[in-house]
């Protein structure tokens, strides 16, 4: 909870920062909070099209808290702060993403989202369509869709946590038998971690986005 209050925190302030700074004639920060707009939406346009604006939200705020919680926790001393709780020494600070019950309720964010912007789109009634159908072979998809939709809780919220839970230990092995050399090539090899799991979790969750928003064909048509 600490780290994301301070992840929360970072992004704030940034956003502040950054709308306090507007200018034609932007500055190196500014260019780069542009530039990763303009590739992520053109992005999200590619793929959802008119619905873009409304996913796009979803999508860079995924990005950008993963990503962030993900780098502050590489920053030096950032989990040797300590506190003793019933004989067991407990890190103040800790990744979220490497955290379960972080994950997890990512992925649960991620998926009601996705439900509660298909029903804006297309209705209870053309929400209702991916799942039901008086065709058995198109109910029998849709209720294949439904486990689906279920068994993505699951491989989101392990997919991010095994990734950056797995980096943690490696760099804290690694730094207790080298602390000043040898965590180098590990602690750039998991920025790249940061970066690809950010982008993958919200990558995904535009597109589980984008399809359930999209209308489902009719029970005749292929």
């Amino acid at each position: 909870m600490t780290s994301t209050l301070v992840t929360d925190a970072v992004l704030i302030a940034l956003v502040i920062v950054i709308y306090k700074g507007l200018s034609l004639r932007p500055g190196m920060l500014q260019n780069i909070f542009e530039m990763v707009y303009e590739y992520t939406f053109g992005m999200t346009k590619d793929v959802a099209d008119d619905r873009a604006p409304s996913i796009f939200l979803w999508f860079i705020s995924f990005f950008l808290f993963i990503f962030f919680a993900n780098i502050l926790g590489l920053l030096p001393g950032y989990g040797a702060i300590l506190f003793k709780k019933h004989n067991e020494i407990i890190p103040i600070f800790r990744v979220p993403s490497s955290d379960f019950n972080t994950t997890f309720a990512l992925a649960c964010i991620s998926m009601v989202a996705t439900h509660a912007l298909s029903v804006r789109f297309l209705g209870i009634k053309g929400y209702a369509k991916h799942f039901l159908s008086l065709n058995p072979l198109l109910l029998f998809i849709g209720l294949l869709e439904f486990v689906s939709e279920l068994t993505k809780l699951i491989s989101f919220s392990f997919r991010l946590f095994g990734n950056i839970f797995a980096g943690e230990v490696v760099l804290g092995r690694i730094s207790a038998i080298a602390a000043y050399i040898a965590p180098v090539p590990f602690l750039m090899l998991e920025v790249m971690v940061a970066f690809v799991q950010a982008l993958v979790f919200a990558m995904l969750t535009m597109i589980f986005m984008s399809i359930l928003t999209s209308s489902h064909p009719e029970g005749g048509e292929s």
